[in-house]
């Protein structure tokens, strides 16, 4: 009898190509079937809560399968595990009903994008945080963040290959903090368009370091047009937290 679970994974998702499968064999998703397979025996199909790009890392992705297998799920946990590589690992495996769908399922998604503020790079942050050596104001950033709460159409930081049939998404919540030489970006939203919280962590940092000011960020929301907002921000300061149900 088929039944389906939901796996949490965590990864770093810097030598992957995404999540998505790719013909090189080289995504998360490659490596997680691949895994899987060994592990059960046969084939199985992941569907994914959220596809990350190339670089991007995850704390709280999800995934759902299905699967005629009936092992204990901490069987689950540390026999995958033993099939990934070390850079990708299973955090939990749980039950759940039929009609459960890791990305139609989920209620909102929460992304944290990692700054390193300094004027020297670090080696130990290059892997999870993007490096900048100008001085950025995060409480500008944190203040212009907010004109981008509520629901909107979010044309001016959708990426140009993005096939979402609708630029509305609702963004829940926008906060910029910092911890000594770290600034985080945290946005919460229903769904994200492709490269949605890059195009804006791009624009907020021209915020944080004067090029614009806070009040532009409202206005370059209402053009509707990609070209308005700022640079795509690098993949590797982008990592997606949690999934909330």
């Amino acid at each position: 009898m088929t039944s389906r679970l939901a796996l949490g994974l965590e990864y770093d998702g810097t030598h992957f190509q995404g999540w998505q499968t790719q013909p090189s064999g080289a995504s998360v998703q490659d490596h997680l079937e691949r895994a899987l397979a060994q592990f059960i025996g046969e084939p199985v199909a992941t569907v994914c809560a959220g596809r990350t790009d190339a670089g991007v890392h995850a704390k709280g992705q999800v995934v759902h399968i299905d699967s005629v297998v009936d092992r204990p799920l901490w069987n689950w946990v540390r026999g995958v595990n033993a099939f990934l590589p070390p850079s990708i690992r299973m955090q939990w495996a749980s039950h759940v009903d039929a009609n459960f769908h890791a990305r139609f399922s989920a209620k909102s998604r929460a992304y944290r994008y990692t700054l390193y503020n300094h004027a020297v790079d670090s080696p130990l942050q290059s892997r999870f945080a993007t490096w900048v050596f100008q001085p950025l104001d995060h409480l500008a950033m944190h203040a212009a963040a907010q004109a981008l709460v509520g629901e909107h159409d979010f044309s001016s930081f959708r990426a140009a290959e993005c096939q979402a049939q609708s630029p509305v998404r609702r963004l829940l919540s926008a906060k910029v903090n910092r911890l000594d030489r770290l600034v985080t970006i945290d946005l919460q939203a229903n769904a994200f368009l492709h490269h949605m919280v890059r195009n804006i962590v791009g624009t907020l940092l021209e915020v944080g370091n004067g090029k614009l000011k806070r009040g532009s960020v409202k206005a370059i929301l209402a053009e509707k047009d990609r070209r308005a907002a700022g640079m795509t921000a690098k993949p590797e300061g982008l990592t997606l937290l949690e999934v909330y149900y």
